[in-house]
């Protein structure tokens, strides 16, 4: 592994394929769109042999930029909430193959500790989620005239809180309910402050709780679950040695002692978070439950 691998942990492909030695290689197809301010980055990892280097699973990596989410303008929060609600129900009709309707079931499960802010967004998002479910057996007229998908919510906790993998409890809902479409939302990692609350990520390839912070847990993808996955997620912490690693290389020092390296390797052990992680939080989460209640609706 190398040092730049090692001190700039992230969970953003977008990062990863922007280091140098790994943008411009065979097996990754990258394109970019705007609308107004906020970028679209589509990146697709299509050969092993690219997966292996930039450190992700083959599959689609979607990216959307923008400033700050927390502290948008009510038409650019407007216009980030339509651009993810576009993503993800692009991505959801290409991984079922057949189009979102009344008779598809969506399973949303909001992953994370609520008691730690920074890493709250799941669990909160699915506070804003419009549940759908339970009116499809209770009343079908009423459940059709709603004009959405079979939508049914879950938030497994952590394995600290319930002594439960969060894959497991996942598999056993999905086993119960049987979605057609599971969506996860997570906080993740970045290596750089920049991206920080300012980055959205969706993958088709689904996600390893904690991989970010070096607590890697097992995978929730469609091989565990046997349904399509889709991981929606935005950054918000950043291990100190990634930061300090990054402004070394932003300050040209690029040769890094045999005790400066000790003094890094520390540092992954320390995270750091936005000083407005609360109002990041409650805002990211209602930005991420908009987006998907706007995919899975039939009415959009």
């Amino acid at each position: 592994m190398s040092e730049n691998s090692l001190f700039r942990r992230t969970d953003l492909a977008y990062e990863s394929c922007a280091d140098s030695e790994i943008d411009g290689q065979n097996g990754i197809v990258k394109n970019e769109y705007s609308d107004g301010d906020v970028r679209v980055n589509h990146i697709s990892i299509v050969t092993e042999d690219a997966a292996k280097k930039i450190g992700r699973p083959v599959g689609q990596y979607v990216t959307v930029l923008s400033e700050g989410l927390w502290s948008l303008s009510e038409e650019t929060e407007d216009r980030v909430i339509d651009l993810i609600a576009k993503e993800v129900r692009e991505m959801a009709e290409r991984l079922m193959g057949d189009r979102l309707s009344e008779d598809k079931t969506v399973l949303v499960c909001g992953l994370g500790n609520d008691e730690i802010t920074a890493d709250a967004i799941g669990p909160k998002a699915l506070s804003f989620l419009y549940v759908t479910r339970h009116m499809r057996d209770y009343n079908e007229e009423i459940y059709r005239a709603l004009g959405s998908c079979a939508v049914c919510a879950l938030r497994p906790g952590v394995v600290g809180q319930t002594g439960i993998e969060t894959a497991e409890l996942i598999r056993g809902t999905a086993e119960h309910v049987s979605p057609d479409l599971v969506i996860i939302i997570d906080a993740l990692a970045a290596r750089s402050t920049d991206r920080l609350a300012t980055t959205v990520q969706l993958s088709d390839t689904g996600i390893e709780p904690g991989s970010g912070i070096g607590n890697k847990r097992k995978a929730i993808n469609r091989d565990t679950l046997g349904v399509p996955v889709i991981a929606v997620g935005v950054p918000t912490v950043i291990d100190s040695s990634s930061l300090v690693y990054d402004a070394l290389q932003n300050g040209g020092i690029t040769q890094i002692s045999d005790r400066l390296r000790d003094i890094l390797e520390n540092g992954r052990n320390f995270f750091v978070s936005l000083k407005e992680s609360d109002t990041v939080t409650r805002k990211i989460a209602y930005i991420l439950s908009e987006a998907i209640n706007s995919a899975l609706s039939l009415t959009q």
